[in-house]
């Protein structure tokens, strides 16, 4: 499939079968993941892959056990295959950015990054996984870090790294519940694209 094709395909599945997916696998694309650009070739981005009997400890720390039980999509994401955690390291970017080459930029404090390209490179490093896993035939739903960021970490061993989010894995079970911002009204994709030709 070529790569247009592949970014129309690509859905997030939010309803797995319970069949595992090879780690091992999972670990090959994310390396091949991690191709994607790196602001000063920092490097700071991670990825933990957690095979599926590892899963309901992380769901443990991820979520509650009202949400384990209520949440209408509960179920079909308890049954993922695998998940990779995808994680930063801010200090790193930091330390890149006070080098000779870059120091000029006043970016070795990192509050002074007006957008912190750790969750830029993050952000690009993950939607090169979920094009590779599509191109595997595998589907994955992006677990956003909105909540419990320490406790998963802590539950991880990862002591100095940010969570950007979560990569749930698997093969779809064709039950998914399609998410209610779908059938919002949004400007067209040709319409979010503009262009500027010079006179």
């Amino acid at each position: 499939m070529d790569l247009p094709a592949l970014l129309a395909a690509r859905r997030m599945v939010r309803s797995f079968d319970g069949r595992p997916v090879d780690g091992a696998k999972i670990a090959a694309l994310a390396e091949s993941a991690l191709f994607a650009p790196t602001a000063g070739n920092t490097a700071g981005v991670r990825f933990l892959v957690v095979d599926q009997p590892a899963l309901p400890g992380y769901f443990a720390v991820a979520t509650d056990e009202n949400w384990r039980e209520n949440a209408p999509r509960a179920a079909g994401l308890l049954r993922a295959g695998a998940a990779v955690l995808v994680t930063s390291r801010p200090q790193d970017y930091a330390a890149r950015y006070a080098e000779a080459d870059k120091a000029s930029s006043g970016l070795g404090d990192p509050a002074n990054w007006p957008l912190p390209y750790w969750h830029t490179d993050a952000a690009m490093a993950t939607m090169a996984l979920l094009l590779l896993l599509e191109g595997e035939g595998l589907q994955a739903t992006l677990w956003g870090n909105f909540r419990n960021e320490e406790a998963v970490l802590a539950w991880a061993g990862l002591t100095d790294e940010r969570l950007f989010a979560t990569l749930l894995i698997g093969h779809g079970d064709g039950n998914d519940r399609p998410s209610a911002s779908l059938s919002r009204a949004v400007p067209s994709r040709a319409e979010r694209v503009r262009r500027r030709v010079e006179p």
